[in-house]
């Protein structure tokens, strides 16, 4: 809520770029400081802009030490800024976002970065810490308590029993969340960010190895190494830098935490941040006066199909039990109601922790931008991101173009990562003058 005499600034992404996404075991990109830098580069890039306009950034990651952003970013240019490390979970991403549109809003600043990254481990997520209470304790005692322990990685039996009972309230079946797997690995063939392009058939994924009932592998997020960076900025900044005709404004970002209802209502769905989602979104959609309905594009927390799958009735893309018809009619696809992650989804494009969100922010800028190539949404107006971190933390921001153009404005800008790394190279190579 705004408080009376409070600065209300316009808020624009002006600027976005992104890595591929990888698997940890891949080597290409380098180390975190060497893949980061060239997600920040590239957004600074995207915005016609150098590194010394900025501000303020905010680094988000999950799995690293302290400081850990300052030594990314060091690699981008030492100019005495601001710089405040995020972690929220895997959330993290959308976090660093908040508070640098928070610093754009209230006036504080006119331009910041927001910057996420993760280079993870091989396997399902762990608790790194063993000798103290983990922030997850009360979500994996009370998932125990409302179903047996299966023995399997916390994250699939959390998010596989609520898928459980959805099917139990609702009728949803099993294919439902495999159709929602293969309509995510079939956006991401056309994403050459994405860690996966396999075109899978509907008959793979459902008889891929079972991880957590009702999913199986192929409906589950894999680990990944990975960059995303935005650049936020003023109305002022916009116009100041002629911006105009790519500027995305960002119209609404919210943030929800967990509520005593998510552990007393004895609900799987409630503890994978069911009011979460819900309270972030209702916030949101109030302070635009937009509806889900004005939305025609989406990316969101699909960390397994079960929580895409409830998240479009969290969101109020259909009602509360519809999801599956929904689903059985392509709602969610191209041609559909609204295209929900033409990325592919953290499901096939990966799910760097800290970079998640800034991924997301980049596909919608580029959709918006009219830049997204094979999976550009026609004539999409408002986007609509939804990043979950389980701990917990929700945000959801609404987007627009600041005005009609679409395109890029600069022979430079491009959202295929192939074309940028042929001006990357082509710019480190020495002068003609140089080597006389």
């Amino acid at each position: 809520m705004e408080k009376k005499g409070t600065p209300t600034n316009r808020v624009f992404v002006v600027g976005v770029g992104m890595t591929k996404f990888v698997k940890p075991s891949d080597k290409t990109q380098g180390d975190y400081p060497d893949f980061t830098k060239i997600a920040a580069n590239r957004a600074l890039r995207d915005a016609g802009i150098s590194y010394d306009q900025v501000e303020h950034a905010f680094i988000g990651y999950v799995y690293g030490d302290s400081t850990a952003g300052q030594r990314a970013l060091y690699e981008v240019g030492m100019t005495g800024i601001p710089i405040t490390n995020v972690n929220n979970n895997c959330s993290t991403g959308s976090t660093a976002l908040y508070n640098a549109a928070l610093m754009i809003k209230a006036g504080i600043h006119d331009c910041c970065m927001a910057l996420g990254f993760e280079k993870m481990a091989r396997g399902s997520l762990t608790l790194a810490f063993s000798d103290r209470s983990s922030p997850l304790e009360k979500f994996i005692t009370k998932n125990h308590e409302l179903r047996t322990d299966s023995g399997k990685p916390f994250a699939p039996q959390l998010f596989g029993n609520a898928g459980l009972e959805h099917m139990e309230k609702y009728g949803t079946t099993e294919e439902h969340f495999a159709k929602v797997a293969y309509k995510n690995h079939l956006h991401s063939v056309n994403n050459p960010y994405s860690q996966f392009r396999t075109k899978y058939t509907l008959d793979e994924i459902k008889e891929s190895p079972m991880i957590q009932a009702p999913l199986t592998k192929l409906q589950c997020c894999p680990t990944s190494n990975g960059a995303a960076c935005a650049i936020i900025a003023s109305e002022e900044f916009v116009k100041a830098h002629g911006l105009e005709d790519q500027a995305v404004e960002v119209l609404s970002i919210t943030m929800a935490t967990d509520t005593a209802a998510t552990f007393e209502d004895n609900s799987n769905i409630k503890l994978v941040g069911q009011d979460l989602t819900k309270n972030a979104a209702k916030q949101a959609f109030k302070e635009t006066g937009l509806t889900p309905d004005d939305c025609d594009v989406c990316e969101l927390h699909d960390c397994f199909s079960a929580n895409e799958l409830i998240t479009y009735e969290n969101l109020g893309l259909c009602p509360e039990g519809k999801a599956g018809k929904f689903i059985d009619e392509d709602a969610f696809t191209y041609g559909g109601k609204i295209v929900v992650n033409p990325s592919g989804g953290l499901i096939s494009k990966g799910h760097p922790l800290g970079a998640t969100g800034l991924a997301q922010c980049s596909e919608l800028c580029w959709q918006l931008r009219g830049m997204a190539d094979k999976r550009q949404v026609d004539g999409a107006k408002i986007a609509i991101q939804h990043n979950l971190g389980l701990g917990g933390a929700c945000i959801v921001a609404l987007y627009k173009k600041y005005n009609d153009k679409s395109g890029k404005v600069r022979e430079d800008q491009s959202a295929d990562p192939e074309f940028l790394e042929k001006i990357e190279t082509r710019e480190k190579e020495p002068s003609l003058l140089a080597k006389i």
